[in-house]
């Protein structure tokens, strides 16, 4: 194994893991600083970023065979988490129907009838069908499509490339 491409698998791991952990990092600062709640699609979405910052931290300091294990594993699941995507999306412009036993959280329960309608002025519910923003003219769930993808491929080449 030449230096070059150890140094090329050691970059990869850090791009995995600093894209994995901005993306999930967006995703939890519009939940709990913006009120949006997620819903359960939105949350199945973030697991393969759960996964993919330690598996990019494993790849960056872990000897050559195992980091290309590491980025393996964790294109493989941002694969999963772009499927999830591209459902979600799908959704949500009526492509296809969404899972009918979808929809948003409130968080944790009100003490009294006062809290609860408090809460309501701050807490955004969102349905697995409704985006609840769109970007650029794309929903977050399409967002989280593309990065999983790109971050997958980044993965995935650099796990398989000699």
């Amino acid at each position: 194994m030449d230096t070059k491409a150890a140094l090329r698998i050691k970059t990869a791991g850090l791009w995995l893991a600093i894209g994995a952990a901005i993306t999930v990092g967006a995703a939890l600062t519009l939940q709990y600083v913006y009120g949006y709640v997620p819903c359960k699609l939105c949350l199945t979405e973030r697991l393969p970023y759960y996964a993919a910052v330690p598996l990019g931290i494993i790849a960056l300091f872990a000897p050559v065979r195992v980091a290309r294990l590491a980025l393996g594993l964790a294109a493989l699941g941002l694969l999963y988490g772009a499927g999830v995507g591209v459902y979600h999306a799908g959704a949500e412009w009526g492509f296809w129907p969404g899972p009918t036993d979808c929809g948003g959280g409130t968080g944790a329960n009100p003490a009294a009838v006062n809290d609860f309608m408090n809460s309501l002025q701050t807490v955004r519910v969102v349905d697995c069908s409704v985006a609840a923003l769109r970007v650029l003219g794309v929903s977050l769930a399409g967002w989280s499509a593309l990065v999983s993808f790109a971050l997958a491929s980044l993965a995935g080449m650099a796990a398989v490339r000699r």
